[in-house]
């Protein structure tokens, strides 16, 4: 029984089910990019103007809203593999929230701003199951013999 069987206008949704994670990949690579801008950005801000200063970095908050909502597609068209990835990408989003906080902080107590750890070792987790999921063609045969 696929989970879309008795949803007609998300049964639409299968003709886009082999793009997802691809655009999942694409999205944490986005990610990537855009949480080492933002924390070049906060460290100019704090230096600047303090903890008042610091604010969110649109760009990141943006892609990581499009990798949310990618993974919950992504869990309507691939129950089990978008359960694993939605985890882990909610995951990721509460502890960018986190981070930022920290780092207003560490702007409020004048000590020196940080590399976000923890949100980049969930980001790191989020890339490697987007790679595994996105291009398992390359590893499937190895997997096969294995499993």
């Amino acid at each position: 029984m696929h989970p879309l069987q008795f949803l007609v206008p998300l049964d639409q949704l299968a003709a886009v089910e082999p793009v997802v994670p691809h655009v999942a990949l694409v999205l944490v690579l986005a990610n990537f990019a855009t949480r080492f801008l933002g924390h070049r950005s906060h460290v100019k801000q704090a230096e600047e103007g303090g903890e008042e200063a610091i604010s969110r970095y649109l760009p990141h908050s943006i892609s990581s809203g499009a990798l949310v909502l990618t993974s919950f597609l992504y869990l309507l068209v691939e129950p089990h593999g978008g359960m694993v990835l939605t985890v882990l990408v909610v995951g990721m989003f509460v502890t960018d929230f986190f981070e930022f906080e920290a780092r207003k902080v560490e702007a409020r107590t004048d000590k020196p701003l940080e590399r976000p750890n923890g949100s980049l070792v969930a980001a790191t987790l989020v890339l490697l199951y987007a790679a595994f999921q996105s291009l398992f063609f390359l590893v499937s045969d190895y997997w096969n013999l294995i499993v």
